[in-house]
């Protein structure tokens, strides 16, 4: 895996663990700062479905480390590294599309950058 490769993937992991934090623990008491636009009164009642928001999303910045720290073999860790990118990427589409438009610069820009470096260190592996 190219250092480029590792950099974003890197970089997105620890986006979605820094997610996973605040909609997990700090949703109360950092979210009314962070969505000023989201009514102050729904954040402890949403609590519960943040935390859950929360988990998903470390579960995506795990199989990004998994790839990135313990794969050893580099075709399955390209894969696993696209496949979570791709969860990424579309996850990002659908919070673009039904949360707020700036999730598509957040996620899966970042996601599709990721992506294409992956391709672009792959198709240099196999053309040198």
């Amino acid at each position: 895996m190219h250092i480029v490769s590792k950099i974003l993937i890197g970089f997105i992991a620890f986006l979605h663990s820094y997610i996973m934090i605040f909609e997990m623990f700090f949703w109360e008491s950092r979210g009314p700062k962070v969505f000023s636009s989201f009514p102050k009164e729904l954040f402890a009642p949403t609590k519960a479905m943040a935390a859950n928001q929360g988990l998903y999303n470390g579960f995506l910045a795990a199989g990004l480390i998994w790839a990135l720290f313990f794969i050893k073999d580099i075709k399955w860790q390209n894969n696993v590294a696209l496949f979570f990118l791709f969860c990424v990427a579309l996850a990002g589409v659908y919070g673009a599309m039904t949360a707020s438009p700036k999730i598509l610069f957040v996620q899966t820009i970042p996601a599709l950058l990721a992506i294409a470096s992956l391709y672009f260190s792959k198709y240099i592996e196999n053309n040198s």
